[in-house]
């Protein structure tokens, strides 16, 4: 389906044809256009745009890519920019005007009206990641001392201007803001009531410097439609939306995935090979040092396996379980503090239920593995030996994934970033050191 769609644009693109692209379009979402843009060569991309109202490619834009709304801007006239970022709101604007590089981006903010630049460049002065880089400046607010009828002519005065209506912010004469108004309240309310007589005054808001993952964790909580942004003095700034949100935790939750595996948010799949060198090799370097912390400890038992060759056909067994049991403990521990539900002070007393997770986990597959390698071998103390390091090793694995991101997370260290390698580090080397070290103790029975 989605193939014979962008089959249909780019024919009706070789035919100039204007109103058969809209045929095809008609049934499309903004980010599904967009998806089908991706593909497309600059020349086709400016005669697309040539052929399209302004509004309709403003939405386009708001749902494209970075790198398709750099070309977009790119190939086309600055002051046409201007007036798609006209159909915009501004915490878009921002996101577009962040990628975009500092010379294009100050051409085009100079083009802007005043008060629009004003307000753009507050916002740019955010960081990305922070309230005040994901707010917009568009929205309803009144003062409390209006009455139902006078909020509602506001209400359709200022409404078409504004990313939501459902949620109204409620200000003092100061401009404090002392409450919220739902539009159902408004507009089930008598005329003659004021503001301040059905607002909300347990208003849940945040500073613009707050990280935007707190943001989402309050909003997720409070089940909120939309969350003020204020100042010091309790003024309104912004408000940031669900839809931004949505955003942040999708986004957020990649991030994390991708740190897992060492590798860094900014990299894409169809980036450049520099790029790709730049981001991985690093941290490759990191797991080749504690690989070699892993080598060393073995080297420290060849006497040991070079008598009994079978060792060395089991001990990755030992090391494998214990970072696979590992990871299970990290990714949930993980998961946990990015919803803020564990702590290391509040919480630490979980790692025993991670020590019994272990013994009873190990004991579980260290009996099969025993019985096993008993089979394969003929030799009962080598399955023991096995049975016994492989509950050392899941305990090893259940500590460790439970306090290290935990810990780094004290530190002020992103636990995604850092944590699986230190649990391999750990599982390795105590596994390999519990397996041969028992193999050592109890070398006569194995010969």
């Amino acid at each position: 389906m989605f193939q014979e769609k962008q089959d249909a644009l780019i024919n009706s693109l070789l035919e100039n044809n204007k109103d058969k692209i809209y045929e095809t379009i008609n049934h499309m979402y903004p980010i599904d256009i967009a998806l089908v843009l991706e593909d497309f060569d600059d020349e086709s991309l400016f005669k697309f745009y040539g052929l399209i109202h302004n509004e309709l490619m403003a939405e386009i834009m708001e749902q494209s890519s970075y790198q398709l709304q750099v070309r977009i801007i790119k190939l086309v006239n600055f002051r046409d920019i201007v007036d798609l970022f006209s159909y915009m709101s501004n915490d878009d604007i921002v996101d577009i005007l962040g990628n975009l590089p500092i010379k294009i981006r100050k051409d085009l903010l100079k083009m802007m009206k005043k008060d629009d630049t004003k307000q753009l460049q507050e916002l740019l002065g955010y960081d990305e990641d922070s309230a005040g880089g994901i707010m917009t400046t568009e929205y309803i607010a009144l003062k409390s001392d209006l009455t139902i009828e006078e909020a509602l002519k506001k209400i359709r005065e200022i409404g078409p201007k504004t990313e939501i209506i459902e949620v109204i912010f409620v200000v003092d004469k100061n401009k404090e803001l002392i409450g919220t108004a739902d539009l159902r309240d408004i507009l089930l309310a008598s005329e003659d009531k004021r503001l301040i007589d059905i607002m909300n005054d347990n208003v849940i808001s945040v500073n613009p410097e707050v990280d935007q993952e707190k943001v989402s964790l309050l909003v997720s909580k409070y089940d909120l439609k939309a969350i003020p942004v204020i100042n010091h003095k309790n003024c309104l700034l912004g408000i940031i939306t669900v839809d931004d949100i949505i955003d942040v935790i999708v986004e957020e939750q990649t991030e994390d995935m991708l740190r897992l595996g060492g590798v860094s948010k900014e990299e894409r799949v169809d980036g450049t090979l520099k790029t790709s060198i730049k981001k991985r090799l690093p941290w490759l370097f990191i797991n080749l040092g504690t690989a070699f912390l892993a080598s060393f400890t073995v080297g420290l038992f060849e006497d040991v396996i070079a008598q009994v060759v079978a060792l060395a056909a089991a001990m990755p067994i030992v090391a494998g379980m214990g970072g696979n049991a590992g990871t299970q403990t990290l990714s949930v521990v993980i998961r946990s503090i990015a919803l803020g539900e564990v702590s290391l002070k509040k919480n630490w007393k979980l790692v025993f239920k991670e020590i019994a997770l272990g013994v009873i986990n190990g004991a579980a597959t260290g009996i099969l593995t025993g019985i096993i390698l008993y089979m394969k071998y003929n030799n009962p103390y080598l399955g023991l030996i096995i049975f016994a390091a492989m509950i050392g090793n899941l305990v090893i694995a259940g500590f460790f994934g439970f306090l290290i991101p935990l810990s780094l997370k004290v530190f002020g260290i992103d636990p995604a970033l850092a944590s699986a390698i230190f649990l391999t580090t750990a599982t390795d080397v105590f596994g390999f050191f519990i397996f041969l070290g028992l193999s050592k103790m109890f070398l006569p029975l194995l010969m």
